[in-house]
């Protein structure tokens, strides 16, 4: 069921409002993805490994499938399937512009994967060069993307989502308001 805000009709203003976040997200997300692929590619050599924080490293690493090299090598079908599920997730945020943070998602998840795909169109894969323990590298764009899924799950299916406009009590018809007093005063005389 939709909650209050998703029934009304978004007007003019509330579409520009939501479709400006989420390019203002998008944006955000694509500047420090650029400018930290760029410091990494320009200062850590393919393959050297420099400790930054405990348990972090700074890696420089070229992934050439999707998330953790899932795909690997898969060129043409990654760029279709993220064209495709770019593709589905702005139609949905077009035809529901009006849902409460649906632009933070949409703009985390738009930034995170054309992020990715400048890196794969123009040199054939990734940068990543965030290193944890037992974990693959990753960069940026792919902690949005994760984040962008997240937020994603929690618009659609978080307690906003699911909590359900509460039913208007039954009111009476003017005469029956007035029957029903008269019942009532009826049932109190000796």
């Amino acid at each position: 069921m939709p909650s209050p805000a998703e029934s009304r009709t978004p007007g003019p203003h509330d579409r520009r409002r939501a479709f400006l976040r989420a390019a203002l997200v998008t944006a955000v997300v694509l500047v420090l993805d650029r400018l930290t692929k760029a410091a990494v590619v320009s200062g850590i050599a393919v393959g050297d490994v420099h400790k930054f924080l405990p348990a972090v490293n700074l890696v420089h690493v070229r992934n050439s499938g999707v998330a953790f090299n899932f795909l690997a090598g898969g060129g043409a079908l990654v760029l279709i399937i993220t064209l495709l599920a770019l593709a589905v997730l702005v139609v949905y945020f077009a035809l529901r512009p009006q849902r409460p943070l649906l632009w933070l998602p949409t703009g985390l998840l738009l930034g995170g994967a054309v992020g990715n795909l400048i890196d794969r169109v123009t040199s054939g894969s990734v940068t990543d060069f965030i290193k944890l323990p037992l974990w693959p590298a990753f960069n940026l764009a792919d902690t949005a993307i994760t984040f962008g899924v997240l937020s994603l799950l929690y618009v659609l299916e978080g307690p906003r989502a699911r909590a359900e406009p509460e039913p208007e009590p039954e009111r009476p018809a003017p005469g029956e308001r007035r029957r029903e007093r008269e019942t009532a005063q009826v049932g109190r005389e000796p």
